[in-house]
């Protein structure tokens, strides 16, 4: 008899624990639904990029109301990243000292800021899962071209000029190029353009803490501009400067993420 009561004691006990777990485990995937507003900030990559390409913030606030059955978002997003031509090479003096990108005359760096929508495609529990998001969003782009300088001495005159006046190794003067100029160096000469840009992407989500979140978005982005933008120019004579630089440009990019969950 006290073997019964012992064994009923302890179902009785395993289920008031079980039914506070189930409990618990509601009130947590409630109170992960109850964040409404996502923020972030990342760097980003992309198959016209670097290694490491530009930054990137973005902000997902949940709207009322659902999409095909699933949690809507307002997606906000800017990007700043750099943009290369797909022949850009390094070269190197002696192979030693610093180096510089032959033949290249301009960079192009692009602020993006776009607008669209995120569909939580899977939903996670406070503690544990991730979130599976799929995005569509676009806006405007803001191309900033600006002139790349080289170093270039003859003798004991060191001096740094646009790309544009090198003619291969040498300057008409008899200068040799050194080196690159430094980064910030023309940016005063900058040149503006406009275009447009979409993208498609899917979102993974993790919560390592309950209020804040890490993760990755991966996708692909489409841009166009009215011209194209030399940044390599054609070196035939009897062809156009612009020939093999683009106007359209579509890459696949990865960005890294972390933030806060409000």
């Amino acid at each position: 008899m006290r073997t019964i009561y012992v064994l009923t004691g302890f179902l009785l006990c395993t289920s008031l624990l079980s039914g506070q777990r189930a409990v618990a485990q509601k009130a947590d995937v409630v109170e992960d639904d109850n964040y409404t507003t996502i923020t972030t900030f990342g760097i980003t990559t992309n198959t016209n990029s670097g290694i490491v390409g530009g930054f990137a913030f973005r902000q997902s606030k949940q709207l009322s109301g659902s999409l095909f059955g699933m949690p809507q978002y307002r997606y906000l997003s800017v990007e700043l990243v750099n943009v290369k031509h797909p022949k850009e090479l390094r070269s190197s003096i002696n192979n030693v000292g610093s180096g510089y990108l032959d033949g290249k005359e301009n960079y192009l760096f692009v602020l993006r800021p776009s607008y669209g929508r995120e569909i939580k495609l899977f939903q996670r529990s406070a503690d544990e899962g991730i979130a599976i998001s799929g995005i569509l969003a676009a806006g405007p782009s803001l191309g900033i071209v600006k002139p790349y300088y080289l170093e270039v001495s003859y003798g004991n005159q060191t001096r740094t000029v646009p790309a544009s006046q090198v003619n291969g190794f040498a300057t008409s003067t008899g200068e040799t190029v050194t080196g690159a100029g430094g980064f910030f160096q023309g940016i005063g000469e900058s040149k503006l353009t406009v275009g447009l840009n979409l993208k498609a992407a899917l979102s993974f989500e993790l919560s390592a803490f309950r209020n804040n979140t890490t993760g990755v978005e991966i996708g692909f982005l489409a841009e166009a501009f009215p011209n194209k933008i030399v940044i390599i120019p054609n070196p035939d004579p009897s062809g156009k400067r612009e020939d093999g630089n683009r106007s359209f440009f579509t890459s696949g990019y990865i960005t890294l993420f972390f933030g806060s969950k409000k």
